[in-house]
């Protein structure tokens, strides 16, 4: 087993719409903002008890980590259950079980009142934006966004790790043909680089997102994703300002997806299997890696 070349990603208590574009959105580097949501409703209020009373009714979509199959539809929920019940298994043992991008807001219109639009120059897409919630040592694995947004992620009540990658980093992350992930049987936590020689060669940025705090992930990056504890998160979105990733997104959103979704009909599992050997031939070849 090895370790991953990881750099903690820089703190700021607070930082002034002028510092936040000239030192990192147009360097395009991640950045924690630890006190951004302190004067927001949702900082005292966002807590699993609280989403507990207000949506416990609601019947929720759950996805885990079992890897990717033909017959699964795209971002298609592995299971459901009530929001109440959810919560209670949360708050009771470890679980895989996730919420993901599920629009709370739109059912609870109530929690559209706990959150501000932050003032960072950013021209954030103003639509209701999306929950996450994972329990204790849930993953979401290494991936990144299909429309290569710069995203404001928030965390609320407990404690999650985010693990970055740059782009210019892809070429070592056993990325998937046609999608948008990386090798799912790839422990990030620990991985084998006898197995996955590519990845002594990353260069990424890691850190620990606490109650209140967001995280600054710049367009196009890898990101992994582990709760440490019960946790809520929010995503707020920009369009990419690089005119590469807009036609990248572009691309992903009209072709790609559809162009998978028609050989995993076809080929079935047999061309889920092809892409995952090709993860590993292409990064190999592309690296001189025998």
């Amino acid at each position: 087993m090895g370790k991953l070349k990881l750099q903690e990603i820089e703190r700021v208590k607070s930082i002034s719409e002028k510092d936040f574009i000239e030192n990192y959105f147009k360097k395009q580097k991640p950045v924690v903002i630890e006190n951004l949501t302190k004067d927001w409703p949702a900082y005292t209020k966002w807590h699993l008890n609280y989403i507990k009373e207000i949506a416990g009714d609601k019947i929720v979509p759950l996805y885990d980590d079992r890897p990717v199959s033909h017959k699964d539809g795209f971002n298609e929920a592995h299971a459901t259950m009530k929001m109440s019940d959810y919560i209670d298994l949360l708050q009771s043992t470890p679980t895989n079980y996730r919420i993901f991008l599920y629009n709370i807001m739109k059912e609870v219109p109530s929690l559209k009142e706990d959150f501000k639009w932050p003032k960072l120059g950013l021209r954030l897409v103003k639509q209701l934006p999306m929950l996450f919630f994972g329990g204790t040592n849930s993953k979401v694995f290494m991936h990144f966004d299909i429309d290569y947004s710069n995203i404001l992620h928030f965390n609320f009540n407990g404690e999650k790790q985010c693990m970055l990658f740059a782009p210019d980093q892809s070429k070592y992350m056993y990325k998937i043909p046609h999608a948008l992930i990386s090798r799912e049987d790839i422990d990030f936590d620990n991985p084998d680089f006898d197995k996955w020689p590519a990845l002594q060669y990353a260069q990424g940025f890691v850190c620990n997102l606490k109650h209140g705090e967001m995280l600054y992930m710049p367009e196009g990056y890898w990101h992994y994703m582990k709760y440490l504890t019960p946790s809520i998160s929010m995503s707020l979105r920009a369009f990419p300002s690089k005119f590469t990733n807009l036609t990248n997104a572009f691309y992903n959103v009209t072709i790609m997806r559809f162009f998978d979704n028609f050989m995993r009909r076809i080929q079935g599992q047999t061309w889920i299997d092809k892409k995952n050997e090709r993860a590993i031939t292409e990064t190999h070849k592309k690296l001189g890696i025998k």
